[in-house]
């Protein structure tokens, strides 16, 4: 498992499953001739994108950003539609860091579309159960709220499966909430109308998650957004705001989706310094 140590905080990247989702899809208007250069493309023209939870530990608590795409939560269709090659093993990957699932103190939720809430429950005797027991949930409101009644396009993305049994656990928040001394969550809408990102500053330290706004290293130009976005505007003017934020700060953008960076580092000209990498993926050999 990879980490890094940010300032106070330290991250390491849990195995939370792998989909294969179509390039076009995730890179909008943008022709694949520009895309494919700077992401690998299978000949199905899916890209691989990895559903990977980030162990945030800071200040001795242990806090989830998202929670992978599950363990027996996804049919065998839908794993042909999404490609999903590999499911969640958060266990055994929380188990060699001497952690359970237990041990977790905060989840922080992004957003809710299946591909990130899938691993909030789980099955025990034929039931869905809550993964993290002891942990409380951090949503947006809004997302919340279209999670529990979605219109008829995002039913596709927010399941009952991955809500009902978490209700009790669930802290929302409007605009923005800090979750500890210079980590929060800010609402962002674009990818979705909740959609948030997470912010971390400690001294001359930071890191940003764009979570589905930024979801790779390739998605940088702040142009390129998906045809999945609900408010694509809104995902172009977030992303600017929040990479030219980044730069000034040199912080470091750290990835769930991303195949082949866990992390990288810009400077003020938007170029990379420094970076974060994964093992060559055993599904672009």
């Amino acid at each position: 498992m990879e980490s890094i140590t940010i300032g106070r905080a330290k991250l390491t990247w849990l195995n939370g499953g792998v989909t294969h989702l179509d390039g076009g899809a995730m890179f909008g208007v943008v022709p694949r001739a520009l895309w494919s250069k700077k992401y690998e493309v299978n000949e199905k023209n899916q890209i691989e994108l990895r559903t990977d939870p980030i162990l945030l530990q800071l200040d001795n608590v242990n806090i989830l950003i998202d929670s992978g795409i599950g363990d027996e939560k996804v049919t065998e269709k839908q794993k042909q539609i999404f490609g999903v090659k590999e499911e969640s093993k958060i266990e055994k990957s929380l188990a060699e860091l001497h952690l359970s699932t237990n041990d977790i103190d905060i989840v922080c939720m992004t957003h809710l579309h299946f591909d990130h809430a899938c691993g909030l429950t789980r099955w025990e005797e034929g039931k869905l159960v809550p993964t993290f027991p002891n942990a409380e949930i951090h949503v947006n409101a809004v997302e919340w709220n279209e999670m529990r009644h979605p219109n008829i396009r995002s039913k596709n993305t927010y399941w009952e499966i991955n809500w009902r049994s978490i209700e009790g656990k669930i802290h929302t928040f409007e605009s923005e909430e800090e979750i500890l001394p210079g980590l929060k969550m800010v609402h962002t809408s674009g990818h979705s109308d909740g959609h948030s990102i997470i912010v971390f500053e400690d001294n001359k330290e930071t890191f940003i998650h764009m979570s589905d706004i930024m979801p790779t290293h390739a998605h940088q130009n702040v142009l390129w957004v998906l045809a999945y976005d609900d408010y694509p505007v809104s995902s172009v003017l977030e992303k600017e705001k929040w990479m030219t934020y980044g730069y000034e700060k040199q912080a470091w953008y750290v990835f769930y989706h991303d195949a082949f960076y866990r992390a990288v580092k810009f400077n003020s000209d938007g170029k990379v310094i420094d970076s974060v990498t994964r093992p060559p993926s055993k599904y672009n050999e």
